[in-house]
C-alpha cells in the first residue's frame, strides 16, 4: 500500500491506523436495530449526511498529518462489493481490507500482525463519524509525548453534555472527574500490543464500569466506588497490573467521545453533520 509523502517538515513518525469495521452481531435481516432503521448491509456503511459512516472515518484519518497506512479491518466482503466508493478508497490505496475476526480485540491483533512492530498504531472505530483530523492530530501529538506504551483518548463527560444535552454516554466516574471514551487508542511501542490481550478481557464489559475497574485490583474497585480514586491513579494500578506503561490524553474536543450505536446516536449525528455542513 502506498502511503502518502512526509510533510516536509515532518518531525515524528507517522501511525497506522486501523479501522475497527465489523459487526458485534450479524443476521438476515440485520438484528441490529440501528442496521434495520439506516436500511444498510451493516453498521459500518450507516450513512450520515448520504456518505457511509466509514468513509467519514477514512477521510478523516487521510487528513491528518500524523497517519501513514490505513487498515480496515470488517465489514464483510459481500457488504462492500458493489459500492463504488468504497471500491475506490481501497483501489486507490486510500484504505486496505482485510477481513475481521470474531470481536473487536481479535481483530485489532490481527490487523497489528500485518504492521511492523516499530511503528506507532492508531486503533477507532468506523462508528467514529464526527472524527475529523485536527481530532486526530491532536491525539497523536499528545500520546507521542507521553512516554508510554499505551494511551487512550478520554472527553471529561461534564463537555460532552454541556455540548450535546440529551446525549447519553459511559461515565468513568473518578474522583477528579468523569470521563468518556473517544475511540481512540495510540499503541505506541511493541510491548504495547500485548493490550489487546488485555481487551479481550474486558471488551464485553465496555459497559460496565466496574467491570473495567476491577482490572486494576481490588482495592482500586473500593477506591473507584468510593469516588477516592483518580484516573491517574487507575492508570497507574493498570499500568503496574499488565506491566505496561498506560496513559491518558483529554481531549477538548466533545465530539471525540460521540459515536453512533443507536439510532438515537444516529439521528443526533445527521443533525451535527447537517450543521456543519451548512456552517
Amino acid at each position: 500500500m502506498t502511503e502518502p509523502p512526509p510533510h516536509p517538515n515532518q518531525t515524528h513518525p507517522l501511525f497506522s491506523a486501523v479501522i475497527l469495521g465489523g459487526d458485534r452481531s450479524t443476521g438476515n435481516p440485520p438484528v441490529d436495530p440501528l442496521v434495520r432503521a439506516a436500511g444498510a448491509p451493516c453498521k459500518a456503511l450507516v450513512p450520515i449526511g448520504g456518505i457511509p459512516m466509514v468513509l467519514r472515518v477514512v477521510a478523516a484519518l487521510r487528513q491528518s498529518a500524523w497517519i501513514g497506512e490505513c487498515l480496515l479491518c470488517g465489514p464483510p466482503r459481500e457488504t462492500w462489493q458493489d459500492r463504488p466508493e468504497l471500491q475506490r478508497a481501497f483501489a486507490t490505496g486510500s484504505c486496505r481490507w482485510l477481513e475481521h475476526a470474531a470481536t473487536p480485540s481479535t481483530s485489532a491483533a490481527r490487523a497489528m500482525r500485518e504492521i511492523p512492530r516499530d511503528r506507532p498504531v492508531l486503533i477507532t472505530t468506523a462508528d467514529h463519524a464526527l472524527l475529523r483530523g485536527a481530532i486526530i492530530d491532536d491525539f497523536c501529538s499528545q500520546a507521542q509525548a507521553r512516554g508510554c506504551d499505551v494511551v487512550v483518548a478520554l472527553a471529561r463527560h461534564q463537555d460532552v453534555t454541556a455540548a450535546f444535552p440529551g446525549v447519553r454516554r459511559t461515565a468513568l466516574r473518578f474522583r477528579d472527574a468523569a470521563y468518556s471514551g473517544c475511540n481512540l487508542f495510540a499503541i505506541l511501542t511493541p510491548a504495547g500490543r500485548r493490550i489487546a490481550d488485555f481487551w479481550v478481557r474486558v471488551e464485553n464489559q465496555r459497559k460496565t464500569p466496574f467491570r473495567v475497574v476491577s482490572a486494576a485490583g481490588w482495592s482500586a474497585v473500593l477506591r473507584y466506588l468510593l469516588r477516592r480514586l483518580t484516573l491517574e491513579e487507575g492508570l497507574h494500578r493498570l499500568s503496574r497490573r499488565l506491566d505496561l506503561r498506560i496513559g491518558a490524553v483529554i481531549l477538548s474536543h466533545p465530539e471525540a467521545a460521540v459515536d453512533v450505536d443507536t439510532v438515537q446516536d444516529w439521528q443526533l449525528v445527521e443533525t451535527i453533520a447537517a450543521r456543519r455542513k451548512t456552517s
